[in-house]
């Protein structure tokens, strides 16, 4: 959007000065709420706090409806102003609402809105179809609340390259591992969570078995380990099984993998799969043939156990 365009087609009327203009660069975070309506009669289309919480923009990431970051970059921390925008560049505005409104409703409450219900019975909400069939230009008051430039804030994923994502995983591995010491298990599960999240993104442009691919997958693999021994204190025994077998996928006689998963089906009592992952074990790393044995009794012991209270049970029905 040119300079001249935006002189021609917005226009700006200060209602509250703020406290001081910050220039915005591309990746700066926003805040602000807002309140639309239209020019030609006033009728108020949204209230941000009616919806529960103020639009959030990130600078450069083509967000739909462009003029906002535009009108944003106008104002100064904590200014009120009106802004009035011409319909051509509006266009985009009654999908960003009903977005918003959607995202304010309970799941159950939502509309959705493919090309044939558009066709057929509009977006769903009656005043944005009539803007829709209708155009009108917008006014927009507009409370800027919070900016927070790049460097003040961790990314979302999203937001992020392949470059930033790969030191960010390297960041929350490392996170991990200190609130792991320090027996915050929860906290250092999550860093483990979000690293594994970025790795797969990364491995989805990879063709699966390629060099680069397997390079990712060598990262990844330690990291689900950590995130299945932080799921196993919390006795997420199925968990447990299903990260500790796909690394096993990966890298078939991995014990850390095999000791982990025997110890999670043992909790969930597949005694028959806890046995054979642990003679695996002991297989594989002759080490851990004295941990192995100490589980394997300890299996046979829950066993007995439970063999006497099913035959006490059977003989009470006798």
């Amino acid at each position: 959007m040119s300079p001249a365009m935006d002189d021609m087609l917005i226009t700006k009327h200060t209602i509250h000065p703020g406290k001081e203009y910050i220039p915005l660069k591309q990746g700066t975070r926003v805040k602000f709420s807002f309140q639309t309506r239209k020019v030609d009669d006033g009728t108020l289309l949204d209230d941000s706090r009616e919806m529960g919480q103020p639009m959030e923009l990130v600078l450069g990431k083509k967000f739909k409806l462009e003029v906002w970051e535009v009108i944003v970059q106008k104002m100064a921390l904590n200014e009120v102003a009106k802004f009035t925008v011409h319909k051509s560049l509006v266009t985009q505005y009654p999908f960003i609402s009903k977005t918003l409104r959607d995202v304010s409703k309970k799941v159950e409450e939502r509309r959705h809105c493919c090309g044939m219900t558009l066709q057929n019975e509009g977006i769903g909400y009656k005043d944005l179809d009539e803007l829709l069939a209708n155009p009108s230009d917008l006014e927009f008051i507009i409370e800027l609340l919070f900016i927070e430039q790049p460097d003040e804030y961790e990314k979302e994923r999203w937001q992020m390259n392949d470059e930033e994502k790969m030191n960010a995983q390297e960041d929350l591995r490392e996170k991990g591992n200190r609130l792991y010491k320090e027996k915050k298990y929860k906290e250092a599960e999550e860093c483990y969570r979000k690293a594994v999240g970025m790795i797969e993104q990364l491995m989805t442009k990879e063709k699966p078995h390629d060099v680069e691919w397997l390079a990712l997958a060598a990262i990844k693999v330690p990291l689900l380990l950590n995130y299945a021994q932080c799921r196993l204190l919390d006795s997420d025994y199925y968990a447990v099984i299903e990260h500790c077998t796909e690394v096993l996928d990966l890298d078939k006689n991995n014990v850390k993998a095999l000791y982990r998963r025997a110890k999670a089906h043992a909790g969930a009592w597949n005694p028959v799969d806890a046995r054979n992952d642990f003679l695996k074990v002991a297989e594989l790393d002759p080490a851990l043939k004295a941990a192995v044995n100490k589980e394997l009794l300890a299996i046979d012991a829950e066993q007995r156990k439970r063999n006497a209270e099913d035959k006490q049970r059977l003989q009470k029905l006798f």
